[in-house]
Order: C-alpha cells, then sequence, then structure tokens
C-alpha cells in the first residue's frame, strides 16, 4: 500500500480538496476533509469555471467525466453588447478553443457536488469547522479546530483558496503573498429578464465589463462583473454592505441592464466580490504541511484557470506522494518540482485575459466587436492563435506531465 496508512488532513472541500482526498484514498492514504461551511455548497452555486485538457483527463480518470458532462453549463453563444449598437454573436466554444482541445465549462457549485457524491462514503469529512492552530514537530502535526478536538495527523494540506487559513498558520500572513493585478470581481445571482437560454450577454464600458448568463431552469441569471482599479480596497472583505455600495459606485453611471442588476444585488445573498489577485510563493510546502490550488498558487480568480490548476496539482501532489511511498519530504519534493513549471506559466494568463475581457479603451472595445464578428469566418489554425490568449494558457497546460494513475495503483 503506497500510502503506508498516513493520516492526512485536507482543508478545504470545493474542488482540490475534494480531488486531492479521493487520490489519496486510491493511493492507501487515510484523509480527513475539514470544511468551514456547514454543506458542501453543491447546486448550481458560485460562478461557471472552465476544465482544460489535462483537468478533463484527470475527471475521466477518476471516473466522473459523464457527470461532469452532463453537468455543463448550457451556453452556446455569447452576445457581445455595446451602447447603440447591434451585439456581436459568436459561439462560445471558439473563443476559448485556443487553449485546448478537450474543454467543459461547468458551474463550480455542480462541480463540488458531483466531487463529494465520489468521496463522501470513503473520506471522512467535517463540516462547519476550520483549523485554529498547526503544530509540527517533525513527526506529525498536532491541529486544534474551531469546534472539534484536537487530532494529530502525519500530513496537513491545504486546499483552502485563495484567503488561506492553512497558508497563514504555516507560512505566515497573506499580504506577503498575494499580488494585486488591478482588478476585482464580483458575482451574485439575479432574476433572468432578458429571458436568456443558451446564451451568455456580456457588455463593456472603459476599464468595467458585466456579463450574466442563465443557471439552473433559466429563472434565474448568475452575474459577474470585472472591473479594473489601480490600488486594493480597503474596506473589510466580509462586510456585505461596503460591497453592495462600492458596486453602485462604480457601476452606477452605466446604462443597459446594470440599473436593473444593482438592484438585485441589494438583496442577492450570494454576492461575493474580492480583488483579481495572485499568489506568489517560492515555495508552497514546510515540513509537514503543504499547500494546491488556490491557497498555494492561484493565477488570478476568474481570469487565470485556476480551477484547472487545482484539478491539476491535486492529482500531482496524491500522485508524487504515492510515488514516494508516503515519504512526505520526498513526495512534497517532487511535487514542487512537477508542478514548478505549470505554476511560471500560469502566472501570465491572468494579466493577458484581463486585457481581453476588460478593455481599457474605447478603441479596445471596437477591437474585441470586430474580432467577435470574423472569428466564426476564419480558418481554424488563425481562430486558434487568437483565441489562445496570448498563449500563456495553453502553454501553461503543456508543462503539465501527469503520471499514469495505473502505473501507481499496481505498483
Amino acid at each position: 500500500m503506497r500510502g503506508h496508512g498516513r493520516r492526512v488532513l485536507v482543508c478545504g472541500a470545493s474542488v482540490a480538496g475534494p480531488v486531492v482526498a479521493y487520490w489519496l484514498d486510491r493511493f492507501g492514504f487515510f484523509p480527513t476533509v475539514v470544511e468551514r461551511t456547514p454543506e458542501v455548497r453543491v447546486g448550481d452555486g458560485g460562478h461557471a469555471v472552465d476544465l482544460f485538457g489535462p483537468a478533463v483527463d484527470v475527471m475521466e480518470w477518476m471516473g466522473v467525466l459523464p457527470e461532469v458532462q452532463a453537468a455543463r453549463t448550457r451556453t452556446r453563444v455569447i452576445s457581445f453588447v455595446r451602447t447603440g449598437r447591434r451585439p456581436v454573436d459568436a459561439p462560445a466554444e471558439a473563443l476559448s478553443e485556443g487553449v485546448a482541445d478537450r474543454h467543459i465549462e461547468i458551474m463550480r457549485g455542480d462541480l463540488a457536488g458531483v466531487l463529494y457524491e465520489l468521496t463522501r462514503h470513503r473520506v471522512e469529512h467535517v463540516f462547519d469547522d476550520s483549523i485554529a492552530t498547526l503544530q509540527d514537530n517533525g513527526a506529525e502535526v498536532r491541529v486544534t479546530f474551531e469546534r472539534a478536538a484536537p487530532r494529530t495527523f502525519d500530513l496537513v494540506i491545504g486546499a483552502d483558496g485563495l484567503h488561506s487559513t492553512t497558508r497563514q498558520l504555516a507560512f505566515g500572513a497573506e499580504a506577503r503573498f498575494l499580488r494585486f493585478l488591478g482588478g476585482y470581481l464580483a458575482v451574485f445571482t439575479a432574476p433572468n429578464d432578458l429571458r436568456l437560454e443558451d446564451r451568455m450577454v456580456g457588455f463593456s464600458a472603459r476599464g468595467r465589463t458585466a456579463g450574466m448568463y442563465p443557471v439552473g431552469d433559466a429563472a434565474l441569471a448568475r452575474v459577474i462583473l470585472l472591473w479594473r482599479t489601480a490600488a486594493p480596497y480597503t474596506y473589510d472583505r466580509h462586510d456585505i454592505a461596503a460591497q453592495r455600495a462600492l458596486l453602485h459606485r462604480v457601476y452606477g453611471d452605466l446604462g443597459w441592464e446594470l440599473p436593473r442588476l444593482l438592484s438585485a444585488v441589494d438583496v442577492a445573498d450570494d454576492l461575493y466580490v474580492d480583488s483579481i489577485s495572485q499568489v506568489l510563493m517560492d515555495d508552497w510546502t514546510r515540513g509537514r504541511v503543504t499547500l494546491v490550488g488556490d491557497a498555494g498558487y492561484s493565477p488570478g480568480p476568474a481570469v487565470g484557470g485556476g480551477t484547472s490548476l487545482a484539478v491539476i496539482g491535486a492529482y500531482v501532489l496524491a500522485s508524487e506522494l504515492a510515488a514516494a511511498g508516503g515519504d512526505s519530504a520526498r513526495g512534497f519534493a517532487a511535487y514542487q518540482s512537477a508542478l514548478r513549471p505549470v505554476v511560471a506559466r500560469s502566472r501570465s494568463i491572468g494579466p493577458d485575459v484581463m486585457r481581453v475581457l476588460i478593455p481599457s479603451s474605447a478603441a479596445q472595445i471596437w477591437a474585441t466587436a470586430q474580432a467577435m464578428r470574423v472569428l466564426p469566418h476564419l480558418p481554424a489554425p488563425l481562430r486558434r492563435r487568437i483565441t489562445g490568449f496570448g498563449g500563456s494558457a495553453a502553454a501553461m497546460l503543456r508543462e503539465a506531465r501527469l503520471r499514469q494513475p495505473e502505473t501507481l495503483l499496481s505498483g
């Protein structure tokens, strides 16, 4: 048994957490997943995320590719709206085909639900709790929790996102590792007043973008706002009233659907606002503690391919620990060595994508509309070159070198 029965605490049950827990269990470890929310946020919660290339391979190896494909979003067309102009339509898949041949867009909550169903009968889950302290004595890690009794584990993995508690406890203050990319995002649910079915609608003004797409039975729509700002805001990121007021200040002078969307944000109970920031760390392993996904190397929420990177990183971490026979020193070192080129490539994705998604001038808005208009009529090689976001996303995926699971499971 490659894991030699190592007890592993996995902090976070969104995407990277359940993926690494699944593979650790398969490789003979004993993972426990702790999650601060009372339950996994399944269903169509959160925003749409993308699985590209090797991340789709991992879903296939886990046996959940049919479920993931069945839950994919129904967006077939993207409409680009400008004030006083007719919308410009383009096939949704055509806008990402330069990144990877295999691509699935799925709501984060739907993906979390699929992964939880896969692991919940085999892996211990502790909900409504969070780690409070970590004490690594070299042989094991003693963990205290906000609610549960203290326990000891052989290894601790932080899969708890951009604002990782694990990272703060093991590596230091968040400010040391966050790199602000010059923008913010907001996501919330609103009535689907445009009666969108298989269509995402996007509106751009200078430095500001708004998008809507249907969710569930199409009675509701998910709204995503992306905008540029020179410096991070100083409000408490848990202050919902302050977030609502901020959105009114940033978008209150715009037309289109914005007045109606700002009314909806005042009553939305799922509003999420955050900076578009990267996590930059030279090492995401310390002793018997390591980080995976956004906690260790976020390329930037909503613009950086973070979900694919989280899935790839989770699989690499589990497979390298298995290949090392559960030896954390060797396994963690191999994990960092294997993933470092992928992470390095990922850091240019966010700025490249932001230049496209959040145009900073009227000329850029015009150019985007023209590109979308001609894109469906171009030869496939040229279309892939244009939609490659500078080639950074495809380059990141090419750097991913994943061990075949059969070689580890049969060894």
